[in-house]
Formats: structure tokens, sequence, C-alpha cells
């Protein structure tokens, strides 16, 4: 069988070259390397396979189909913030917005002089994969037509105030604009991994596992063998039967920043660096208020972003258009005004920044072994998050807004334009902010001293033979951009690697 789902009762053992857990953007992109070669391959998954046309219509329904745990990973420390990651075939790749950014020049500078790991011709190998990528994905910039009110007036805000903005380019095939990113594409434009990678490999005779979070890598003496665990009932997340992938060459480890750390030390690997490092571009959004309506739900849900603040201010703008459910949660007060705040959701447009924040955390597991995040900012992090709003705050004023509503405690419910002075001097705070963590970086960083890092530049785990990393958690540090294009090419370069070796 080459797709095998939940299974109640009966042990399942399957064989392969090749395990690789995981099938979001790290482990669909490694996957596909692999197959393509001639190698046979099992994907193992945790969450499981959801057809488009099943794809809730509602942000409810994206947490309790989609989500890990419904989206009930929180950072602990100073606040409580969640970190945003999916849990079915695909991964985070079904439910992000399809955002495509080439990997600058300076992160592997970075890696290089901090970290040892790079050096002449890595950063062109990776360019090479992306150009692949972007050919093979179909990615081009958001067609005028998809783009809608909220991401046409972040142009108009940017050309006034000088932002140095672009259209978006994204992995979506005639994009049609109907705001769905973050559910799921029911119209399957987005080229999510479970829409091609993942398919591609199980027509080249892979396999697949769904429903099958890894408890354990198998090792004899050093070297991976392969992977076991339980599969889990979807909907009652009732244990079923156990299962064991094998593999005769190498496995690969592609679950998340948050558990592919875990994975490792529930399977042995005790060293200081598994789960050290972790990072990630904390960011929140302002909402603009304008006098015509917006319907932001109408468009593609993020069309424009703005780089200019990434080495001034480690801060990256993008419009990000949200539902009315979520929308409701950033919409203070009760009774009256609550429902007369609901009814002027037309006329908002929400636009967020990203900082590339310089703070740093740990994953560990926690009770019942879901991954706890230990991470707080510190005053100077703080400091830009602030700043970012600011940002954001003069371009909706830019575009025309009448009034921002910042979502800060303790600050007015609504900011005229000649007020921004109130939020740029606001609390540092984090518990005063409303904020998520969506691109997470760290906890099996790769580096040349064995001593502080998991694994070397192509991805094989220190002290260990035949076991690879091929995510986001290879990354030493947080690269100011969308990943999801690194960590596509940064997998493909691990596993072209790996098949060298044999």
């Amino acid at each position: 069988m080459s797709h095998v789902a939940y299974q109640e009762r009966g042990d399942v053992a399957v064989e392969a070259d090749y395990v690789v857990v995981g099938t979001g953007a790290g482990g669909a992109a490694a996957a596909v390397v692999l197959a393509r070669s001639g190698a046979s391959v099992i994907m193992v998954e945790a969450g499981p396979w959801r057809e488009p046309h099943d794809y809730a219509h509602s942000t409810y329904g994206a947490m309790r189909d989609m989500m890990d745990d419904w989206g009930s990973t929180f950072t602990m420390g100073r606040a409580l913030w969640p970190v945003v990651q999916a849990r079915l075939v695909g991964g985070t790749t079904v439910i992000n917005s399809a955002i495509c950014v080439r990997t600058p020049l300076d992160i592997f500078e970075e890696w290089q002089r901090d970290h040892g790991v790079g050096g002449p011709g890595f950063a062109e190998r990776i360019w090479r994969f992306q150009d692949q990528l972007e050919d093979e994905l179909c990615v081009a910039e958001t067609a005028p037509e998809s783009m809608g009110r909220s991401n046409q007036l972040a142009l108009k805000g940017d050309a006034a105030a000088g932002f140095d903005g672009h259209v978006i380019k994204r992995y979506a095939k005639g994009c049609l604009g109907s705001g769905q990113c973050l559910q799921g594409c029911r119209s399957m434009r987005k080229q999510s991994t479970n829409l091609n990678y993942v398919p591609e490999v199980l027509r080249r005779g892979g396999q697949l596992l769904s429903c099958a979070p890894a408890d354990r890598i198998v090792f004899e003496g050093t070297r991976a063998v392969g992977v076991s665990g339980r599969f889990i009932h979807p909907q009652t997340r009732s244990k079923g039967a156990r299962f064991t992938a094998r593999a005769r060459k190498g496995v690969f480890i592609a679950a998340s920043v948050t558990h592919s750390p875990v994975l490792l030390r529930r399977s042995g690997l005790t060293h200081a660096a598994v789960g050290a490092g972790f990072r990630a571009h904390p960011g929140t959004g302002v909402f603009g208020v304008y006098d015509e309506p917006v319907d932001q739900n109408f468009g593609v849900t993020q069309g424009w972003a703005s780089t200019r603040f990434r080495e001034d201010g480690g801060l990256k703008l993008e419009t990000l258009s949200i539902p009315m459910e979520m929308a409701i949660s950033r919409l203070a007060g009760g009774g009256r005004a609550f429902m007369e705040r609901i009814v002027g959701y037309r006329h908002l447009a929400m636009w967020v920044h990203a900082l590339r924040a310089r703070s740093v955390g740990s994953v560990r597991a926690g009770f019942g072994g879901k991954p706890i995040v230990r991470y707080s900012f510190d005053e100077y992090d703080m400091a830009r998050f602030r700043a970012g709003m600011v940002r954001v705050a003069e371009l909706h004023f830019a575009a025309g807004a009448t009034a921002v509503l910042p979502g800060i405690q303790g600050l007015p419910y609504s900011l005229g334009p000649g007020e921004l002075d109130v939020i740029a001097n606001g609390p540092l705070d984090p518990r005063r902010y409303v904020a998520i963590l969506s691109h997470l970086f760290g906890g099996c960083m790769m580096g040349a001293d064995v001593t502080r890092s998991v694994c070397d530049a192509r991805g094989r785990v220190h002290g260990r033979q035949g076991l690879y990393v091929a995510d986001a958690s290879l990354m030493p540090n947080n690269i100011g951009i969308n990943p999801q294009h690194t960590i596509m090419a940064l997998a493909m370069l691990v596993a072209e690697d790996a098949l060298a070796e044999r």
C-alpha cells in the first residue's frame, strides 16, 4: 500500500531505502529529491491527509483540522505568545500564504562567519535549488486582479511613505484571490506540498504513513535505521496500532522546529545543543480604519511587503487579511459598543510586521511529550517590536486611513494621524501586546563546533550515522525573511549530499 492512514489494530511494518519524518516544506522537499534518484522512500506524517475540498471554511475548522493541537503551543516566558504550526500532510505549507523569498547573501555570510558552515559554493547551490523550486511550484508575483482592496491600499501607502515595498511573489498558480490561504486553498491554486511533492513521491513508488507521529528514532549502535510510533486518530486522538518504518540507508528528521529536537531527545540524543538556539520572527498587526469598505477577505491574503527595514530595525512589513472570527478577538469592549465595532469590520485593513529578533529560547518536551517553548523578549527586541507597530501605523495613514487600532493594553482603542507618539512611547511589557510566532528556527542547529551544534552543514547529526535533519531547526539564526524558500532548498541540499555518500 502506498498510503497507510490510521490503523486501530495490527502492527504495521514497512521498509525502504530512506525514511523521512514530516511532509511539510523540509520533509517533502527532501523526499522528492531522494525519490527522483530512484531510491525508495517512506514518509511518516503525524497528521492526517486532508483533501482541498474538505478544508474548513472557518478559522475554527482550520484550527480543529489542520493545526498542531488546535494551535495550543505557546511560548513560556514573560508573555504567552502562540506558535503557529500545522499538523497534516503538507505541514504548514497548507495554511501559510505561500510567500517565496530568495535567501539573501548576507545570511550565508553570517552562517559562515558565526557558525563555520557553508563556504565556497554553498550559496550558489541553495540558489540553484531555489531556481528549480520557482519553476516547479509556479512562483509568480500576485496578479493585479487578485490583489484586493487591502493590498491595493498598501501599495498606495507605500508610494506615499517611500517604504520601497513590492508585490509579493508566491507559490500559487493562477491565484484567484479568494482570501482562504490561512484555512487552506480550496481552489488548489496554492502549491502546498500535499498537492505536488508528496504525490510525486508516491507515484515514484514511495509510501506514506499518516496520522503517525514518530515516538522514537530506532538505532543499531550509532546508526539510525528507522523510526517507530503509534497511529493516532485525527478526531478522537485515541492511540491505534504500532508502526515501524525501517530505513536501509538513512533517516531524515523534518518534524518542525518544535518537534524535531523533542524527537531527537526522546531517542537518546541528550547533547545540550538539542533544543537550544530557538529563534523566531515574532509579529503583530495594526488595523487601519478607512472611510470606504476594504473587505479584506476579498483578494489574496498577503500581496504586499517591504524589507526596507530588515537591516535597520530588523523589520519586515506585510499585509495580512484575516477573517472576521480572528479580527473580533482584537476588537475590545462589550455589549453595544462591541457589536458596533464588529459592524465596522468591512472598513478595516490588517497590516503586520515581523521582527528579526535577537532573543533566543529553547525547546524541550513537556507533559505527555508535548513541546515546551521557553522564549522571552529582551528590552532591545521589545523596543524594536514597538517601533514596528509605528511603521505599520505610518503606512496606514499614508494610505488614507482615518484611524488605527493598535490593540495594545492600556492604550486608547483608536488613534488618529497625529497620535503615533502614543504607540512610540507605549509600554515595553510584552504581556500588553497581541503577537504570534509564525517563522521558527533552530533547535537542531548546524555548525562546525560540535559542542554548540547538532548537525553539520549537510544536515548530518554529529556522532550518528545515517541520521539527517532537513527542516528549519537546522538554521542557526533567524533570517529576516519568509523562510519557506530557504527551508525547501536547504532540505534538497541535505538530500542531495546524502545520496552522494552512497
